[in-house]
This record gives C-alpha cells, structure tokens and sequence, in this order.
C-alpha cells in the first residue's frame, strides 16, 4: 500500500509539472510590448508570416506600456493553457530591470531565450535644417559645439531610462559636455519634436530613421555601433570620434521559463529559418535590419552578457526614472 502510495504520488508531480509548463500545441501567439507600428512589431508580423508553413496560423498581439514591461510580464506569467513568445528587447531585457522599483519579472530566469531577431544601431541625428544652420555635420562637430555653447541645446529620447537617454548620457559623461534632456513618450513623438525644432538631436534606432534620413529630413552624425552600417556606409561610428561609445538595439523571441526544451527548439528552427528565407530577409532588410543566427543557450549568453553591461552603465552614469 505505502510502495502505490508512492507511485500515485510520483504521478501527480509529474502531472503538476505538465500542466505548468507551456501549451505548445496551442496557437501561438508573438506578443509586441510595443504599440503597433514600430520595427519590433513590423518584425514580429514579418516572422509569423515566414512560420505559417511550419507552425500554422501565429497571431501578434500588442501589449504596451511601462516601457515594455507589461507585455514582457504578461509573457512571463503566462497562464498554463497559454502557447505565447515575446518580442523582447534591450530594454525589457537589460535595461529596465535596473530602472524601475519593484521590477514585476526577471528577465534571466523567468524567459527561454528562443532566438535574436536583430541588432540595429542606434544612430544620432539632428534636423537637417538645424545641422546646417550650425555647421553640425558629424559627432565631433556637435561635440565642439556644446563645449563652446554649454546648456544651449536640448536632446530628446523616448522616455527616461530609454536606450536613446542611456545613450545621450554616455555621450555627456564620456566628453564632459552639458545640454538638457528631454524626455518623450516614446521614440516617435521624440522624432517629431526634433523635426519640429524643438529639440536639437535625437539618438535613435537605424530602422525607424533611416526613412527621414534618406528623406533629407534628418541629418546622420554617427552610428553607435562599433564600425559603420552597410544603410550609413558615409556615417562614421561615435566611437571613432568619442572612443568608448558603443551602444546597439537589439531584439529576439523569447518563451516563458516553463517551455518545454523540444517546444524550444522546434520555434528557434522554424524562426530562424523564417529569417534568413529570401522574401523575409528582404523585408527586413529593408527597415535596415539583418538577420541574426543567435538562438537557445548562445542568445541566452548574449543577454546576459548586455544584463550585466546596461547595469553597469545605469549605474555608472547615475541615471534613474523621474
């Protein structure tokens, strides 16, 4: 009697187990922690569309706010009966755990990393108009001029704590300049202020300004990557001229924790295919983005090597939410 205890016991556990780890026989669905619209949405329907052959019919669904952290969590708290990936990014992956207070998920061990979908610069820009009045054409030549004009111009970034702020400030502390911040909600209404004048340069992501540069309307002082970009290849990267700058956007899918490892697989290879086919590749090409190879335990390396790097950063530079 006590030895079937035993085993009913056995069996139960392993039934618990079942029930809580993702259903991936159901639909699956790709949340964006992003309004509609932006390039890890635009992404994100370029890969459903590329798996409906393997995986069947996948919909993405948007679910904003807290600087992406709402819809992370939602993933992360999935409800056993639930198939959801996340797009996540830099930001609710490396970033924002060191910004906000009662941070709602961990972001290493509550996710599976499934695949890096892309890393794009970020790229600094200033209204054409403006560059030219001031004779602003690279980041050497904005660098000269807010040591000679100290608190005169404004920068803009989506947000406190957004990856355009983190940016704008490594660019202060690594050349001892000072110009004000101001802060948008979100990255669009950033741009438009730019554009409008109302603030003097931006550090934003390649994909989403690459349109208005190529329009005239922004003018490209430097690319915060390491080397030049294949879209820029006449834009020097900042860390020629401030050594020590490197800053990359970068995004991928991840699973809640509890996704079984043969349900991991089986999405990193039909994802990761879904990248590299042709009619994919060209589409993201095109938003200035090129697919990556990283996938599992290797995309799983990489986000905690950038965890550890923003933490750092965060809090060298001191910045804090408002």
């Amino acid at each position: 009697m006590l030895r079937r205890s035993y085993i009913l016991a056995a069996i139960l556990a392993g039934a618990a187990c079942a029930v809580h780890a993702q259903n991936a026989s159901a639909p699956l669905t790709i949340v964006v922690p992003y309004p509609a619209g932006g390039p890890l949405d635009t992404s994100a329907r370029i890969l459903a569309e590329g798996v409906r052959g393997t995986l069947g019919a996948v919909e993405v669904v948007n679910k904003p706010g807290a600087g992406g952290n709402t819809g992370a969590d939602m993933v992360a708290k999935a409800p056993k009966d639930a198939n959801l990936l996340v797009m996540g990014a830099v930001a609710t992956h490396a970033v924002n755990p060191w910004l906000y207070k009662g941070f709602p998920y961990d972001p290493l061990r509550d996710f599976k990393p499934i695949a890096l979908v892309a890393r794009t610069p970020n790229v600094l820009v200033m209204g054409a108009e403006q560059a030219k009045s001031l004779n602003i054409g690279t980041t050497a030549d904005l660098v000269q001029y807010l040591k000679k004009h100290p608190d005169q111009l404004k920068y803009g970034s989506g947000g406190n704590g957004s990856i355009g702020h983190i940016a704008a400030e490594m660019l202060k502390s690594l050349t001892n300049t000072r110009v004000a911040h101001v802060p948008f909600q979100g990255a669009a209404p950033a741009l438009k202020a730019l554009q409008a004048g109302e603030v003097s340069f931006v550090f934003d992501n390649l994909a989403s300004s690459l349109p208005l540069i190529q329009a005239g309307k922004l003018k490209a002082l430097g690319v915060t990557t390491l080397g030049r970009d294949d879209e820029l290849p006449d834009v020097r990267s900042i860390n020629d001229e401030v050594p020590g700058f490197n800053v990359v956007t970068w995004f991928g899918l991840f699973a809640p924790a509890s996704l079984p490892d043969d349900a991991a697989r089986k999405y990193a290879t039909a994802f990761t295919t879904a990248m590299h086919a042709p009619a994919s590749a060209a589409k993201l090409k095109k938003m200035g983005l090129d697919a990556e190879d990283l996938t599992l335990a290797s995309f799983g390396q990489f986000v905690r090597s950038e965890h550890a790097k923003y933490g750092f950063l965060i809090k060298a530079a001191k910045i804090k939410l408002d």
